[in-house]
């Protein structure tokens, strides 16, 4: 059997890039086996045959790893498959969508299905541009309609040079570059930006949006070759077009109702007020005889001029739909400590957003555990994302976090990493959860500013305080756009971009793009990072009026951790057969946890900080090296006939010899000691292992 496989190369980086179309997966309508290095990922998609009765485009994006890509068996004991994605796994396939939704035609009803899946992993080049590249020239070689090809290329700082697809490093679970960048878009637009970021300057996210965009050219121009030589004849699909009567009707109803609605300003009143115009405008069309056909378009048409009054007020008018400027931030308000027993806690408000952020602190046993075909290692910080329905005055079950809501979290989490303590001066774990109250627009931006708050309320020093906003578009076809400062709920579900920008007075730490259209050029991107600069610093001064540095003391509830550092060949003394010695170092004092890095460094957590000092000093008893001469104090453990043995501590003990209790003759060691005495010792004898003591010599002795 032939597999007729069409190979297809390009020099990326230094690196060949290749595309590989064959009869592998010959059931899906396409697919492509992408290579770069030895990372390789097969792409598929697949359309159904069928319209689905949907209001929406039923486009479906997976990524998926296979842990035999890295050469791991990786899961529990009880599980050894791949289960639920991972977080990066997850945060991969939102980016591949992100990047190719936009670019097809919105009145699709057959279900679409992306599947990238990761075969191989090098631990060099990032899945996710090949990936990208892969699933792009699927779409672009198949017979569904799209209005491709994009790409994708990941851009990082280094020794102030910007480099196209480095190859990975990490460190701690932490971006080992000051900057490190994805971008993706087509021939003339960006449409995706994922950056993490460590005070970096507008000006260098810029230049590395310019050095990505010159790839992205390539690698579009790349696959449209492909697309020549084997793509195929795209489907015409019939999309619902509804009847010019029904339009005009609409259009009509609406003129003289909907303005008020969307402009009542507060949200609630807004949202019942467009509720009632949409009942009333379904009840005049049935009375103008539609048919039941003909009103299941009617939820698209009435979002269509919701969508164009938004974009003709800001456009023509710089109306906003709560009267707000352009540039104009919407009313703040926060409070830190404001619960009680909780190491640090903050809520931070901006408009109808609020975001609760409580903050926890534990031993460096707590650090999560990383298993992925891209990174394994443990990680020191966490911050964790929810948002419940009644945020948004819905009643839903929670089910765990959903890709949005790691997507939020990640993102504030990169804005915060670069602030924190490293964990040589600062060694808990620590981890921040945000609740989101109330959400009208860009709660994980609001999680940033609460997040920081209530860090600082927990005494972590903090860097420095940390704020986020998010910034829209609005556009129209002849090119004129307006940038919005802050968005809000139809700002944000109408608008043409969704750019989240978090950082400090010094720079920038994480952005977050998508778009709704093509893309967006590097000038706007310039315009919209200045603009959101001035309402960050605006946010600043605020959050730093409410708490503007760290406090000086930790939360009184949360563990003490003292360190040392021992030689690691002597960990396993510490620790004893079984962990019998560690075990019972924290019995006897009541410490938390001890733990024990393999470089030898040694935390003692515990909630009463001379428990921890007693922990510390048992432990340092175990790996003093005694030596001849020294003095030391221990407990009589035992009468011999011809002595005792007494317990130096650490697990050490040594003999008494009768003839070292005292000067003279001694018949019996009973009238000298007794078991329990604490006596003070001179080491006068070490050899094969065995100490011999003087009680004698310490006499006089101070």
């Amino acid at each position: 059997m032939d597999l007729q496989k069409k190979t297809f190369t390009k020099e990326i980086a230094g690196r060949k890039l290749t595309l590989e179309v064959s009869k592998i997966a010959e059931q899906a309508n396409a697919a492509v086996m992408g290579r770069y290095g030895d990372t390789t990922v097969l792409a598929t998609v697949v359309m159904e045959d069928k319209d689905r009765d949907m209001g929406y485009m039923p486009l479906m994006v997976d990524y998926e790893e296979r842990f035999y890509a890295a050469g791991k068996i990786l899961g529990s004991r009880f599980m050894r498959r791949e289960g639920r994605p991972s977080n990066d796994a997850i945060l991969s396939g939102r980016l591949i969508d992100r990047t190719l939704r936009p670019l097809f035609d919105k009145r699709i009803r057959r279900p679409i299905q992306v599947v990238v899946m990761v075969l191989s992993y090098d631990g060099e080049n990032d899945p996710d541009f090949i990936s990208l590249a892969a699933a792009s020239t699927a779409l672009s070689i198949s017979d569904i309609p799209w209005n491709g090809p994009v790409a994708g290329a990941r851009v990082a700082k280094i020794n102030d040079e910007f480099v196209i697809n480095p190859t990975n490093k990490h460190d701690n679970n932490e971006d080992t570059y000051k900057l490190d960048a994805f971008f993706a878009g087509t021939a003339e637009h960006i449409n995706i930006i994922e950056a993490a970021c460590d005070e970096s300057a507008e000006e260098d996210i810029l230049e590395s949006a310019r050095k990505a965009h010159e790839t992205i050219k390539e690698l579009v121009e790349f696959q449209k070759e492909i697309v020549a030589e084997v793509g195929k004849q795209k489907i015409e699909l019939q999309l619902r077009n509804p009847s010019e009567k029904l339009v005009n009707s609409i259009k009509k109803f609406l003129a003289g109702n909907l303005q008020d609605a969307i402009y009542a300003g507060d949200k609630t009143e807004s949202s019942d007020r467009l509720k009632k115009v949409k009942e009333e405008l379904n009840e005049a069309l049935i009375s103008e005889g539609f048919t039941e056909d003909e009103l299941a378009d009617v939820e698209m048409l009435f979002e269509k001029e919701l969508d164009d009054l938004v974009h003709k007020n800001v456009l023509n008018d710089n109306r906003r739909p709560d009267g707000r400027k352009l540039d104009e931030v919407r009313d703040l308000y926060s409070e830190v400590g404001l619960l009680p027993r909780v190491h640090g806690s903050a809520v931070f408000i901006r408009g109808k957003t609020q975001a609760l952020a409580v903050t926890t602190l534990a031993a460096p046993g707590s650090e999560q555990l990383i298993e992925g075909i891209e990174y394994s290692g443990k990680k020191r910080f966490m911050l964790h994302y929810n948002f419940p329905g009644f945020s948004v005055g819905e009643a839903k079950p929670s089910r765990g976090p959903g890709r949005r809501d790691i997507g939020h979290g990640t993102l504030a989490e990169k804005a915060i990493i670069p602030l924190l303590p490293d964990k040589e001066s600062f060694p808990y774990t620590i981890r921040v959860v945000s609740d989101i109250l109330s959400s009208n627009g860009s709660s994980s931006m609001a999680t940033v500013s609460a997040s920081s708050l209530s860090l600082m309320d927990a005494g972590v020093p903090m860097k420095s305080s940390a704020a986020g906003i998010a910034m829209g578009l609005i556009t129209d076809s002849d090119g004129k756009y307006k940038i919005l400062t802050d968005i809000q709920g139809p700002e944000d579900h109408y608008g043409d971009m969704d750019l989240k920008i978090a950082g400090t007075r010094e720079g920038v730490n994480a952005i977050q793009m998508d778009v709704k259209i093509k893309g967006i050029t590097v000038e706007i991107l310039k315009e919209a990072m200045e603009q959101a600069k001035k309402a960050r610093i605006h946010i600043l001064d605020f959050t730093d009026s409410v708490l503007g540095k760290s406090r000086q003391e930790l939360s009184k509830y949360a563990p003490r951790i003292l360190s040392i550092h021992i030689d690691p060949s002597r960990i396993g003394e510490v620790i004893g057969p079984g962990g019998k010695m560690i075990n019972g170092i924290i019995e006897r004092t009541g410490v938390l946890s001890i733990d024990i890095d393999d470089d030898g460094t040694v935390f003692v957590s515990a909630d009463d900080p001379i428990a921890a000092e007693n922990a510390i000093s048992e432990v340092s008893a175990i790996v003093k090296e005694l030596e001849v001469g020294e003095i030391i104090e221990g407990e009589v453990v035992k009468l011999l006939e011809f002595g005792a043995i007494v317990d130096l501590g650490g697990g050490k003990s040594g003999l008494l010899h009768v003839s070292e209790l005292k000067n003279g003759f001694v018949k019996n060691v009973e009238d000298v000691l007794s078991v329990g005495d604490n006596v003070r010792v001179k080491v006068v004898k070490m050899e094969n292992g065995k100490v011999s003591l003087s009680l004698k010599q310490v006499e006089g002795v101070k």
